[in-house]
């Protein structure tokens, strides 16, 4: 297995001086260098969101589209950056042969009631489930009623696994109204990924008008990913020991907050080969110092496209990004 301790800090990329060893297993084709968080509203999705008169939904602006969301500033939706050729073409300037969709959690959808969830959620995988190489997608689920046979499907479907809002981790408590979906990802070897998003039991505080676009992104989304990493590492690894988990925005950078947590009676992070971060909105410095903490296994690339663009070249090397993620949605270790 390859070894990624090692981060050049100043480049983000493995150090030449690490050393790579291969093991006796059969060589293998290289797995495609991924990008796993990326989001792309199809037409189904877009004409779903555009049909409803509550929140979330979507108003015509000209060409373009008013998002408007509980908890978060209302923001224009260019189509052009949901085009599904334009999409693969930057896939294809990036070196990203595998690009992964996952669900918009932030706007609430999976903390609708049932019946305002499902035409979205449908809408959703029927839309990311013919866009086609190089694109795959994550399943997304309702939360207000979780429902484990249809994610069974969905990854029987070729969904590569279950993206949920980070807010439904938000206690130890909420680790019950979940874990039968975590069971049915555990059962079938299928991984886990974490975004920001709201909690599906609480209600979504109204966002005051002062605050510029980057407040909740900056203070909500960062406080969502630090309870879910704890959340993670303390109450659902008793349970959950090899379910492979990925948290965005590297968790919102809680690993660093281990000599805290020391110091407060709370045991460390200790590197485990099923927890992962990704890296979208940080650059190489900020990657390297998580990477001190969780180890270069446990770094993949996700760049938030649209919302975020980030070249993956410099952030992970070519083997670490074809290891890693290899590990994260397929389960192996890839030389």
């Amino acid at each position: 297995m390859t070894s990624i301790d090692q981060w050049d800090r100043r480049s983000g990329a493995l150090s030449s001086a690490v050393p790579v060893r291969r093991s006796s297993l059969p060589r293998r084709a290289p797995a495609p260098i991924a990008d796993i968080h990326q989001h792309l509203w199809t037409d189904e999705f877009l004409s779903a969101l555009a049909r409803r008169t509550a929140l979330p939904r979507l108003r015509r602006e000209g060409r373009l589209w008013r998002l408007e969301a509980r908890g978060e500033p209302s923001c224009i939706i260019d189509p052009t950056d949901h085009d599904r050729s334009r999409r693969a073409h930057l896939a294809l300037v990036d070196g990203v042969e595998r690009v992964i969709i996952a669900p918009s959690c932030p706007i609430g959808i999976e903390a609708l009631p049932v019946r305002d969830a499902v035409p979205l959620l449908d809408a959703y995988h029927a839309g990311v489930s013919a866009l086609g190489a190089p694109f795959a997608a994550w399943a997304a689920a309702g939360l207000a009623d979780p429902d484990p046979s249809t994610l069974a499907a969905h990854l029987k479907a070729g969904f590569v696994g279950l993206c949920i809002p980070a807010g439904a981790l938000s206690a130890p408590e909420d680790i019950a109204r979940i874990a039968p979906l975590l069971e049915v990802l555990d059962a079938g070897s299928a991984p886990l990924l974490i975004h920001p998003g709201p909690s599906p039991w609480s209600p979504v505080p109204e966002l005051p008008r002062s605050v510029p676009a980057w407040w909740t992104p900056l203070t909500t989304y960062v406080a969502q990913m630090q309870r879910a990493w704890f959340v993670v590492n303390h109450v659902v690894r008793p349970d959950f020991p090899t379910l492979r988990v990925c948290l965005a925005m590297l968790g919102g950078l809680a690993p660093l907050h281990q000599d805290r947590l020391r110091s407060r009676g709370g045991e460390a992070f200790s590197p485990d080969q099923v927890t992962f971060v990704e890296s979208s909105s940080y650059g190489p410095e900020i990657v390297a110092a998580v990477a001190d903490v969780v180890g270069g296994d446990a770094i993949v690339f996700g760049s938030d496209r649209p919302v975020v663009n980030a070249a993956p070249v410099s952030l992970v090397s070519a083997v670490s990004a074809r290891a890693n993620v290899a590990r994260l949605i397929d389960g192996e270790a890839h030389q």
